[in-house]
This record gives structure tokens, sequence and C-alpha cells, in this order.
């Protein structure tokens, strides 16, 4: 008889363990989180459109010209790079950037504006940018949210406090989603 015991509990042992773990599994699943929605997708390569100072009275001033170039890069690891650039902006008569002239060395600077670090998307509508290093340096080391929509592949963008203008105008930059090398 003691053999057929412990026949019996070799054989039911393994089943008593499949149901223990299928009860865990259970319990553990219904314990965990729902995930969050994904959200917003903006990473990827962005050309830009246009970067505008918008006036109280709804006049803008387009800071880097009707044209302006740049290039806004989102990572996946949450790394970003933007580059802005007035279009026409004068090359240096001598060819050499330690030689320019007080004008050049002006309008060189304030032709363009980049920034890069890191950055966090919150709400799917708000984009944090950390910044670490800055061609304006009183953007260095500082935390910027700008309020965003992302319309197809338009992402368009508020910069509250921007680096030129009034205190009173609101900074509106546009990129489009840059096209894959295989598209051109």
């Amino acid at each position: 008889m003691q053999w057929r015991n412990s026949t019996l509990d070799a054989v039911a042992r393994p089943r008593r363990i499949a149901v223990a773990m299928a009860f865990v599994s259970v319990v553990l699943l219904a314990s965990t989180p729902a995930p969050k929605p994904a959200p917003v997708l903006v990473t990827g390569t962005w050309d830009l459109v246009r970067v505008d100072n918008v006036q109280p009275d709804g006049t803008r001033v387009q800071l880097y010209g009707a044209h302006p170039q740049g290039r806004l890069v989102l990572d996946e690891s949450g790394r970003y790079s933007i580059q802005i650039y007035r279009e026409d902006r004068a090359r240096f008569a001598s060819k050499d950037k330690n030689a320019g002239t007080a004008e050049e060395n002006r309008d060189a600077v304030q032709g363009c504006n980049t920034h890069f670090g890191t950055y966090s998307v919150s709400d799917g509508k708000t984009i944090t940018f950390h910044i670490e290093h800055a061609s304006f340096p009183n953007w260095e080391g500082t935390e910027q949210q700008r309020l965003f929509t992302l319309v197809g592949d338009v992402l368009t963008y508020t910069v509250p406090t921007p680096t030129t203008g009034t205190a009173a105008s609101v900074g509106e930059v546009q990129w489009r989603r840059a096209a894959s090398r295989n598209d051109r």
C-alpha cells in the first residue's frame, strides 16, 4: 500500500506545482498595472519650416529670415540636438573665424541658435529640453518646456521665453519630419 501512495504522490505533485504556478501567474498579472499609452511619437529627424516670434497683436517676426534652415534630431534614447540658421548668413571675408570683424561675429552669433542635451515628453503635449550646451550660453544647464502639437508630419511648439524679442513675444517653431534617405 505504501508503494501505491508514493506513486500517487509522485504523479500528483507535478500537477499541484503546475496549479500553484498558474495561480501565482494569474495573481501577478492581475496586480501588474496596465501599460501606459505610448507617448506621441516625436522621435526622428525633423527639418525646419519656420521660426517666428509672435507678438501680442498676432504679428510675426521672422527671426532667421523667410527661409530659415535647421534640423532637430530626437532619438529613441532621449537625446536631442537642434540647429537653426539664417539662410543668408554672410561668409567671413578673411575665411578665418578667428579673424572675423565685430560685425561678422555679431551676424554669425545672431544668425544661429543651437543646443543639445536630453528631452522628455509628458502628457502627450509637452516636450522638455534638458539643455546641456547651447550657442546662447544663458540656456546652458536649464530645463525648458515647450507645448507642442503633432499633426501628420508637422511638429509645432512654442517657446515661452525666446532668446530674442520682447518679453511679451512667444516663439513658435515648426518642423516637418525629414524624408528618409531612400525617399529622396
